[in-house]
């Protein structure tokens, strides 16, 4: 079973205000192992370079890069998995595409998407938004606290992640409720208009208790 880190950072180009590869370098010597490359507008030439930058940036830390949505150029620039939201290719396909040691990561959104999804072929589950969210042009209904603890009662120890809208200082509340995992992204970009290595390291300082 996926051993998820506690903070699981997300790299946003429009917030953070520096390309992806930049942004990976930042998370990892903060001392982040674990990356989503995540990318809405770049055409898809441009975000496979970008990815390959991310990778060989990444590799030289031994950390891994999860792509958003694209199996395609997560097999291209042979970055370690995908995550794949609810309207993306199925996990099932992912995986036949993938192979056996790519970690797919799932987005849910209710009790019962969590249940139907960890009979999936994947890694890990991610439920949210559990906050509000500016990272998503029409975001799906807040879960809140509540919902993590409901998905994670109904899921047992399959590996959670939390995500949407989730803040700094709420990170300890979020792995309270039952999440293995906090997924941050505008957090770490320009919350207190810190850096995103000082943003990390607070996080992971939050997270530890």
């Amino acid at each position: 079973m996926l051993r998820l880190p506690k903070i699981y950072p997300i790299t946003n180009i429009e917030l953070a205000g520096m390309p992806h590869a930049d942004q990976i370098r930042s998370f990892a010597e903060a001392g982040s192992r674990f990356v989503q490359i995540r990318e809405k507008s770049a055409s898809s030439r441009a975000f496979y370079d970008e990815v390959l930058k991310a990778l060989k940036i990444a590799n030289e830390f031994g950390m891994r890069v999860i792509v958003n949505d694209r199996v395609d150029i997560a097999i291209a620039a042979k970055a370690h998995g995908v995550h794949l939201g609810q309207d993306d290719l199925p996990p099932i396909e992912a995986r036949k595409l993938l192979g056996e040691e790519a970690i797919i990561g799932y987005s849910a959104h209710s009790v019962g998407q969590a249940i139907e999804a960890v009979n999936l072929s994947i890694d890990y589950l991610a439920i949210g938004p559990v906050f509000s969210t500016r990272t998503k042009e029409t975001p799906d209904p807040v879960v809140g606290l509540e919902g993590i603890r409901e998905v994670r009662e109904a899921i047992g120890a399959f590996p959670l992640v939390a995500i949407g809208g989730i803040r700094l200082e709420d990170i300890p509340s979020v792995l309270k409720a039952g999440a293995d995992s906090a997924a941050l992204i505008s957090a770490l970009a320009n919350e207190d208009d810190a850096g995103l290595y000082e943003n990390f390291r607070r996080a992971r300082d939050l997270a530890q208790g």
